[in-house]
């Protein structure tokens, strides 16, 4: 029998889809992270079904276990709290279990929160990069930004919100003073997108906040130009810089500003300009 991975709403019940509702009401069984949770939502339709646990600290033994219902005949719903299946969530270990046993899969497609931020913030949506949580260790949450930061697509994160402040500080210092937005509370009552500069958003949250947050960040300028300064390169407004009396480090430090990325990035894509230059 067939593995359903059924999306549920990050917020607004209303989200719902009638394919949703008629797959948990049709499956044999619906292996959920949080029972309590998932009975609400199920409640709240007037869907009867059997509920099991699966959740991060018992998936690798559940998905076993589900693996055999799915053997035996019986179809099964994977859902999580919110969202979609596998998406920073419980999901994957089934499917892959399941995929490598012969076992048809079938997405019942809906709400994916990064989705939602990525097509709300006014950032291009052409290419999206998503990192899941950024980590809780300043210094691995720094290395991050750092791997992620040349990426050439908008970058989408989760954070808490009790983190947030940190963590635009860091973007701040790793990344410049890039176009963000901060996506909060999706789809629920107290729903905000606050966008601007990364440096306004740190002022802005420098106490943390309150609710599930999308951090969505623009992607590195493609040509490291700026178009404000007659879209000169960044090695062109180095050399502008110290022509008007700046000393190197000085210039590099201004230019970087100018061009909305942290020092570190700047010096690195000059290094990488001349190092291009010097190979031809």
């Amino acid at each position: 029998m067939p593995l359903y991975l059924v999306a549920t709403p990050i917020g607004n019940l209303n989200d719902i889809s009638a394919r949703a509702l008629d797959t948990l009401r049709a499956v044999d069984l619906i292996a959920c992270e949080d029972t309590r949770h998932t009975l609400k939502l199920l409640n709240h339709f007037g869907i009867k079904n059997r509920l099991v646990s699966y959740h991060e600290h018992n998936e690798t033994e559940r998905s076993t276990e589900l693996l055999e219902e799915l053997k035996d005949g019986r179809s099964v719903a994977v859902v999580t709290d919110a969202g979609t299946p596998g998406i920073n969530d419980p999901g994957f270990r089934i499917v892959e279990l399941a995929r490598n046993a012969g076992v048809d899969i079938y997405p019942v497609p809906g709400p994916v929160a990064f989705v939602s931020a990525v097509v709300a913030s006014g950032l291009p949506t052409d290419a999206i990069f998503f990192g899941g949580f950024l980590p809780s260790r300043g210094t691995e949450r720094r290395k991050r930004l750092e791997e992620t930061g040349s990426v050439p697509a908008t970058l989408v994160f989760y954070e808490s919100p009790h983190r947030i402040a940190k963590s635009l500080a860091d973007c701040v210092e790793i990344l410049g003073d890039r176009r963000a937005c901060v996506a909060r509370e999706i789809t629920k009552l107290h729903e905000e997108y606050a966008c601007g500069r990364l440096v306004e958003l740190a002022a802005r949250f420098g106490s943390g906040t309150k609710g599930e947050i999308v951090l969505v960040i623009e992607r590195e300028s493609d040509e490291n130009t700026v178009s404000g300064l007659g879209n000169v390169s960044l090695e062109a407004r180095i050399r502008q810089l110290e022509s008007e009396g700046f000393d190197p480090r000085s210039a590099l430090k201004k230019a970087a500003k100018e061009f909305g990325m942290s020092k570190p990035e700047a010096y690195r894509r000059l290094l990488q300009s001349k190092s291009e230059k010097g190979g031809k």
